[in-house]
């Protein structure tokens, strides 16, 4: 069992630190809303700090999950940022979903005081998060470092993989996010169409979800999708900030996007209607209600 350091109880977080709490790990945690880290700390036990330097003093693994990259750079490198406190020997965990480039900064600032890192990015949404079921796309110059954070992770991992050195995971990651983008497309345009063709949803989802079309979205958001509900999930804000992401490497490293721009200028469409923290799978809003 180690000592930990959770930083930030997000949807995400919160569970996942719960998690490490559970198998038995001492967790410290801290959350720019006190209240939110209290609440933690009477739900799993543990403590709670008033900045990510003091949760992570004495930590042996530091884990940070919060929004993007000036966020990971504040809780890290700021100067009541975790690396202030890390000794050597421990080990840095980013799951936020955040830019390579800062990945790779981020592995050579930890190098230099002889603390790991690792790029760690996560799919499976709060109900993966909830249950410990999260896949987990990995970035980490030490093939060592990274079988050490494994075993921290794997707390609620449902696969965990290690995909080249530092900035791997977060590039795995917008991968995900593309993939992502265009079954929630092809999904919502498939439901309309049924609907509009007079075709039962549940039994349609039922039959084709068994065959070549099926997948983790058709299986969880479809029923929701044919009723017009998004007040859940993985929200419109964040996904639009990963697309970016993606987008962005996509221009330096010549990869052609054609479906995942298109996709992002439809959610800025669903930002426009007030979608803002709406679901990713309200895409369909933009069929139901041209």
């Amino acid at each position: 069992m180690a000592q930990i350091a959770f930083i930030g109880l997000g949807v995400m977080g919160y569970p996942m630190a719960g998690h490490l709490a559970r198998a038995g790990h001492q967790v410290a945690v801290f959350n720019r809303t006190p209240a939110r880290a209290e609440a933690w700390v009477a739900e799993h036990g543990g403590t709670s700090a008033s900045t990510p330097a003091l949760a992570a003093a004495d930590a042996q693994f530091v884990l940070t999950c919060v929004g993007n990259d000036d966020d990971v750079a504040e809780v890290v490198l700021g100067p009541s940022g975790v690396l202030a406190a890390m000794a050597a020997g421990a080990t840095l965990i980013d799951h936020t979903t955040a830019s390579a480039d800062l990945a790779r900064q981020l592995a050579h600032q930890t190098a230099e005081r002889q603390i790991g890192f690792v790029d760690a990015p996560v799919s499976g949404g709060q109900k993966g998060a909830e249950s410990g079921q999260l896949t987990i796309m990995c970035g980490s110059d030490d093939p060592v470092t990274y079988d050490r954070a494994r075993g921290v992770m794997s707390a609620y991992a449902r696969a965990c993989e290690r995909l080249g050195d530092a900035g791997s995971g977060q590039l795995a990651k917008m991968a995900n996010q593309i993939a992502i983008a265009g079954v929630l497309q092809g999904l919502a345009e498939a439901i309309n169409f049924a609907q509009r063709a007079g075709l039962d949803i549940e039994q349609l989802v039922e039959v084709i979800s068994k065959g070549a079309a099926g997948s983790w979205q058709m299986e969880n958001r479809s029923a929701t999708m044919a009723r017009d509900e998004f007040d859940f999930g993985f929200a419109v804000r964040w996904m639009r900030k990963d697309l970016h992401i993606a987008l962005t490497a996509a221009e330096r490293n010549g990869a052609r996007l054609p479906m995942t721009a298109l996709v992002d200028q439809f959610y800025a469409q669903v930002v426009q209607r007030g979608g803002d923290r709406w679901d990713t799978s309200s895409l369909i809003h933009l069929l139901h209600q041209p």
